[in-house]
């Protein structure tokens, strides 16, 4: 069984950091409800919830994935280049402490957020953006590279994190808009999409994946390609420039 961790969003959800996207009104209870129907759907797609400890004073604490990088049993804990998103670190550190995960950290002067880091295969592709720099990456490839992973960095200037512009499909393709991909030829395999909202796809099956319901173009070319697409709606978290990845940590029980 794989775990999956999340947490609930802050009551201060509007209040959490933007880069390139303008303050809009967030509606809670809204995001409450979208929330709870992504970690169902989560559920229903054969993960098991852990809910991390309610963080209310950090208003971004809902985009979990930031906190860390899953290298097999490896753990390895982000130092946001957010300065208020530092306080999220511990209670992903006592969950993946509690799971049996091998506990590293990114440390000062390095900065690394898990938003930045797509891995396909053994293959750690790490966005070099203004939420993570060259010392986080340095770290995180020592680190990869003693587990066996081959890092490789890639710009970022257009979104505020490298799965904002790409991630990638259960086969390794990775898939993007042409309006906020900076290097497409980083990839081997890469494919264009409709929207801007259908970038962004969480893997839950070998031929299965879960993307955003503001992206019914995108989810019929997946379709098309033979995919299980489930469609989930998260407007609310979209305007603090999330996305259906950085919303959960997928978590494979260790033995």
């Amino acid at each position: 069984m794989t775990r999956v961790l999340v947490r609930r969003p802050s009551p201060a959800l509007a209040e959490g950091e933007l880069t390139h996207f303008e303050r809009v009104p967030v509606d809670y209870d809204l995001a409450l409800r979208q929330w709870q129907q992504y970690v169902a759907a989560l559920d229903a797609a054969g993960f098991a919830p852990i809910e991390l400890a309610p963080a209310d004073d950090q208003p971004d604490g809902v985009f979990v994935e930031d906190t860390v990088v899953l290298l097999g049993s490896v753990a390895v804990l982000t130092n946001p280049g957010a300065d208020s998103r530092k306080g999220e670190i511990d209670s992903m550190a006592n969950a993946l402490s509690d799971l049996g995960f091998e506990i590293h950290r990114i440390s000062a002067p390095g900065t690394l957020e898990g938003g930045d880091v797509l891995k396909i295969g053994k293959t750690i592709y790490v966005g070099r953006s203004s939420r993570t720099n060259d010392e986080g990456i340095r770290q995180l490839a020592a680190i990869g590279s003693a587990n066996g992973y081959e890092t490789i960095t890639v710009p970022v200037t257009k979104t505020l994190h490298l799965k904002s512009q790409v991630t990638a499909l259960p086969d390794g393709t990775v898939i993007g808009h042409p309006d906020i991909v900076d290097a497409p030829e980083s990839f081997a395999t890469y494919l264009d999409v409709p929207e801007i909202e259908g970038i962004a796809v969480v893997v839950v099956g070998d031929d299965a994946v879960l993307i955003s319901a503001s992206a019914p173009r995108t989810a019929e070319l997946l379709r098309s390609r033979g995919l299980n697409v489930v469609e989930t709606p998260i407007t609310e978290f979209e305007k603090m420039e999330g996305c259906v990845t950085c919303l959960s940590v997928r978590a494979r029980v260790l033995d």
